[in-house]
């Protein structure tokens, strides 16, 4: 048993507390992420150095917009279902027991269920400081700092806190 202060010895992943605050993106992109429930596993345990979470995305939904951060490395895992993966080089279907990495500064990604059917995938990412993510599909610029991700427009014009 964990209180407060205690981290927890073990849980069970896919019944983890989903995120309290769906989405960190600014109006309009937040609704985009409809159907997408992040289940940090990482934070439960008092984990400083990478992040996990457990994703479940409905049919339709997507994991994020497509980018690519500057300093933070990405790894997924598809554990049910199929997701596609659109990158640079165009898209690829995974299913269960895939994998798929992103170098820091390398390759603009982001996975969308097309399928009829519930995916779920485990997403493995550093915390080094100074990270931002750019997005080239859409006009929005991300700055990581200590009091977390800060978005603007392309021309740094910021968008309206929520």
């Amino acid at each position: 048993m964990s209180t407060p202060d205690t981290p927890p010895v073990a849980l069970a992943a896919a019944t983890a507390p989903a995120r309290t605050k769906p989405s960190n993106y600014p109006a309009p992109f937040a609704a985009m992420m409809r159907g997408r429930v992040k289940r940090p596993l990482g934070d439960p345990f008092g984990l400083q150095g990478f992040g996990v979470n457990h994703v479940t995305m409905a049919p339709g939904a997507m994991s994020a917009l497509f980018h690519r951060h500057a300093v933070q490395d990405e790894w997924i895992y598809v554990l049910s279902g199929e997701l596609v993966l659109v990158h640079d080089g165009g898209e690829t279907l995974l299913g269960a027991g895939m994998c798929a990495g992103f170098a820091a500064g390398g390759t603009g990604h982001q996975l969308v269920n097309r399928s009829a059917h519930e995916a779920s995938y485990l997403e493995v990412g550093d915390r080094r400081p100074g990270d931002s993510a750019t997005y080239p599909r859409d006009d929005l610029a991300a700055e990581r700092s200590g009091d977390g991700w800060r978005f603007t427009r392309k021309d740094g014009t910021p968008y309206p806190q929520r």
